[in-house]
């Protein structure tokens, strides 16, 4: 290659690098989410069926998506790592879930935490989750998804992300938690919650997409 060639190719890799910086919407790494292992599939369209799964809680008690979807149960799932900057908004100072457990309790509406990062990294294992759960007061199971099996099938990118399952077992919406994809401002929208809302009064779900974001999902291979 010529020293202007290699000039020329330098100068189209460097202009790529400042778009790719300066254009909203292009993946980039956030605080605490350094990429670790194989990414995801992508997941289940909108309206298709939403993959089965059996996983057990932080008490050993297993939960199935088929029998709380046959119990006439609105799902909503919530990728979950609470080392993750983009979850600790949520709880804290915000109570963005323990809102949630108020708004819905008595209703046949069951959300559940799902841990699929690999052993030994960020926000991994029983005992630290056992931590979150009494100190942040989740009333909801969490479970442990060590192998990443359920992440992987939902293609689930990124803690806190959430998708809302119908009586059905149909997806009926996939993305962020909410609007605001800070690390410590919580949006003005709550995605899940109006999906709910709607499912709950028997309307379509009128938002079934948004981009999700937070730290990536430390699956293991």
């Amino acid at each position: 290659m010529s020293r202007t060639s290699r000039i020329v190719s330098a100068s189209v890799l460097a202009a790529a690098a400042f778009v790719a910086a300066a254009t909203p919407g292009l993946v980039s790494a956030q605080p605490g989410s350094k990429q670790d292992g194989k990414k995801a599939a992508e997941g289940p369209t909108i309206g298709s069926i939403a993959p089965a799964f059996a996983l057990r809680d932080l008490d050993g008690k297993e939960h199935t998506l088929a029998q709380l979807t046959k119990d006439g149960h609105v799902v909503v799932l919530v990728w979950f790592n609470a080392d993750c900057p983009y979850v600790k908004k949520h709880f804290g100072d915000n109570k963005t879930f323990n809102d949630m457990q108020t708004k819905f309790k008595g209703q046949k509406v069951t959300m559940l935490f799902i841990n699929s990062n690999a052993p030994g990294t960020q926000g991994s294992g029983k005992d630290r989750n056992v931590k979150a759960r009494d100190e942040w007061k989740i009333d909801w199971p969490i479970l442990l998804d060590e192998a990443g099996t359920v992440g992987k099938a939902y293609g689930s990118k990124n803690t806190p992300a959430t998708y809302v399952i119908g009586t059905d077992g149909t997806l009926k919406y996939a993305g962020a938690i909410d609007d605001d994809a800070s690390p410590n401002k919580v949006g003005k929208t709550n995605y899940a919650v109006k999906a709910v809302e709607e499912l709950l009064a028997g309307k379509p779900v009128t938002t079934t997409t948004t981009a999700a974001y937070g730290c990536s999902v430390k699956y293991k291979n």
